[in-house]
């Protein structure tokens, strides 16, 4: 663990001051979108960069990483030039590489907003995993960036491109089971030991941060609104070593403008992936909700049960979240999940941690 620290640390120092971005270019529609992938750690050696494999749109062309084994390894593995291998200390020579047209950020949560911003002043679009930022101004930081350079800012919120979530958006928000009234929404894991997400200065917070965002943003794409209160309770052992700084467990009720009421989980010591969408006449059901395959959903209307179960899809949700900011960097359309989604999140985030210490409902404002 202090090995990785040092070497995701090393470049923060660097500062966020870059000269502006260079001249916008002309984008052949046939072409791919290149990506430089920022962070070598298990997400994106695992799940994303093997997935560019399926794309249509995107491609890994740089990789950046602290630790110059990672570099080799990989940039052997994907055939990525030593031109176009970087460290975090030469990050902002980015710039000068005509070949990355976007960057996705895969560093932990206090990083997440120098270097997208640092990737928007070198000129680039920029990709980046949730949470957003560890603050509301953070996330504002990153949104300016990138709207004074002109280029595209998108959150990775992968579910929002895999079919059986996709699904069940359309179901919920056209009344298939009547107008939904109640969501529960569960995520959590048993966190192990010695990881950058259990250390807040990296992480910013605990479960909520991690895996009860989840929570959270399906309660948001389930109903297509934002909500205006939450009340939330958390419980952590100190005793634990593990949450010597972070949080294990919170629940949290938030209150939408139509009614609807979403009781959601977030933990670090058990384990949970579902949601349920409650409407007048049954529920449509996800579990598992949200994992990186085998989503399973169920729906049950008047009175009847029924699994429903999809083709399989053309292509994997990530592939189709790398094809999305493509296909928008070529059409010059907005991303379904742009900064201001990872802000709505973070704003709710905050909240929750305010009703938790205060033990009161906090109200929500955009």
């Amino acid at each position: 663990m202090e090995h990785s620290r040092r070497a995701l640390i090393g470049g923060i120092g660097a500062g966020l001051a870059l000269a502006g971005s260079g001249a916008p270019r002309a984008f052949a529609q046939n072409r791919k979108i290149g990506y430089a992938v920022v962070g070598l750690g298990s997400y994106a050696t695992r799940q994303i960069m093997p997935n560019f494999a399926g794309c249509d749109s995107a491609r890994l062309v740089a990789l950046v990483s602290g630790t110059p084994a990672k570099l080799e390894q990989f940039g052997t593995q994907y055939k990525i030039p030593k031109t176009h291998r970087y460290s975090y200390a030469d990050f902002d020579r980015i710039r000068d590489n005509p070949d990355i047209d976007a960057v996705y950020i895969v560093l932990p949560n206090s990083m997440h907003a120098e270097y997208s911003i640092r990737a928007a002043q070198a000129g680039k679009h920029v990709m980046c995993e949730k949470p957003m930022a560890i603050s509301v101004a953070e996330c504002q930081a990153m949104i300016a960036a990138s709207k004074k350079a002109g280029k595209k800012l998108m959150i990775g919120y992968r579910s929002r491109f895999e079919q059986y979530n996709r699904l069940a958006i359309d179901l919920a928000r056209s009344g298939h089971v009547g107008p939904t009234r109640l969501i529960t929404a569960e995520h959590g894991f048993p966190a192990q030991p010695n990881q950058w997400r259990l250390d807040r200065p990296l992480s910013g917070g605990g479960s909520l941060m991690d895996i009860g965002i989840y929570s959270l943003n399906a309660a948001r794409y389930l109903t297509g609104e934002e909500p205006v209160e939450v009340s939330a309770v958390e419980s952590t052992d100190r005793n634990d070593p593990r949450f010597k700084t972070v949080e294990d467990r919170i629940n949290f009720m938030l209150r939408f403008p139509s009614g609807i009421i979403a009781n959601c989980v977030s933990s670090y010591s058990s384990s949970h992936n579902s949601y349920r969408v409650i409407g007048t006449q049954g529920y449509i059901d996800m579990e598992p909700a949200t994992p990186y395959q085998g989503q399973s959903m169920t729906i049950r209307k008047d009175g009847v049960a029924t699994p429903r179960v999809l083709p399989a899809a053309a292509k994997t949700q990530f592939a189709g979240q790398l094809d999305h900011l493509a296909e928008c960097i070529l059409t010059n359309a907005t991303p379904i999940v742009p900064g201001e989604e990872g802000l709505a999140d973070m704003r709710v985030i905050e909240a929750i941690y305010r009703s938790a210490a205060e033990h009161r409902s906090v109200g929500i404002k955009a």
